[in-house]
């Protein structure tokens, strides 16, 4: 199935949220991507936003921004994004895990940044010698080799479907998969090696990886590890659209004071965009990008019209 938008964000934080309720309120049709849960603040509490003097869940903050982003017109899709490409008419098209796809004018990455890890010997020390977090990335060095793909969302199960095309063997680990039916129904129909409820103990190799030790002594032979824990980063979700990084680090995404990216009608906004990690620059940031989105659709839907 495939919807119409003016905004898409990509995250359902408090720097994604903010940005919904502006955009929405500025009369934008507006969706909002992802699990509520995936956000950094869900498990935290929160003690010092500004006129906020109890210590608030942040449970509590992203369920009372998802109400109110609904209540100005957002639509929420408890959905991951697995792709995105840019159209001959300007546009985007978003692909989410469920195969539906949204076409869209302009997007707000708001999705964090990735902070998990597997913690276990050996990922360190292998770190660029077969263990890798980004399968769009590093897919095609393991070419005809054999991988271990290890987590539980759709970055897992859909890097887990990319490797088949490149890869010799494909594993894939998990403890519980959480991820659309329609994904669900790909893995268990793919030629993918499945290994359900288990965890990765150890990374084993000295110069490189070798082999993966799960937590009930199985050893699985395997030239590379893709640690994908959670939902795609913004890194990987736009490496082909040309978004630039901060050239220190290379690790957040670079905006201007308008949340701008230097792709015309890519915003982001809060943890992607940098430290300090904290809600009140998120929530900020969000309402900036959220209404100059807004203005660059109502901008983009004009020139459709008056040509």
């Amino acid at each position: 199935m495939e919807s119409e938008f003016d905004v898409v964000i990509l995250g359902s934080g408090p720097a994604g949220l903010q940005a919904a309720v502006h955009a929405a309120r500025a009369k934008a049709a507006t969706a909002v991507l992802g699990k509520a849960r995936s956000s950094a603040l869900y498990k935290a509490h929160v003690e010092n936003y500004c006129c906020l003097n109890d210590i608030i869940a942040g449970e509590d903050i992203i369920n009372e921004g998802r109400r109110q982003a609904e209540k100005f017109g957002a639509v929420l899709i408890d959905e991951d994004v697995l792709h995105i490409e840019r159209l001959a008419d300007g546009r985007f098209s978003v692909k989410l895990e469920s195969g539906d796809t949204l076409r869209v004018w302009t997007i707000v990455l708001a999705m964090g940044v990735s902070r998990n890890r597997l913690n276990v010997p050996g990922e360190k020390e292998l770190l660029g010698r077969g263990v890798s977090y980004c399968v769009d990335c590093d897919a095609n060095f393991f070419r005809n080799r054999a991988v271990t793909i290890v987590g539980s969302g759709s970055a897992a199960a859909s890097g887990a479907l990319r490797m088949l095309l490149v890869a010799s063997e494909t594993h894939l680990v998990y403890e519980s998969l959480e991820v659309s039916d329609k994904l669900r129904y790909q893995l268990e129909s793919c030629m993918a090696h499945i290994h359900p409820g288990r965890k990765v103990s150890r990374i084993l190799g000295d110069s490189e990886v070798r082999a993966v030790l799960l937590d009930n002594g199985e050893e699985i032979e395997t030239s590379g590890i893709f640690i994908e824990l959670g939902a795609k980063g913004a890194i990987e979700l736009v490496t082909g659209l040309g978004v630039a990084l901060d050239t220190e680090s290379m690790r957040f995404v670079a905006v201007n004071k308008k949340q701008e990216t230097n792709v015309p009608g890519i915003y982001a906004a809060g943890d992607i965009c940098g430290p300090p990690w904290q809600v009140a620059k998120a929530v900020g940031e969000g309402c900036v990008a959220g209404l100059e989105a807004a203005t660059y659709a109502r901008r983009a839907v004009a020139r459709v019209v008056r040509s």
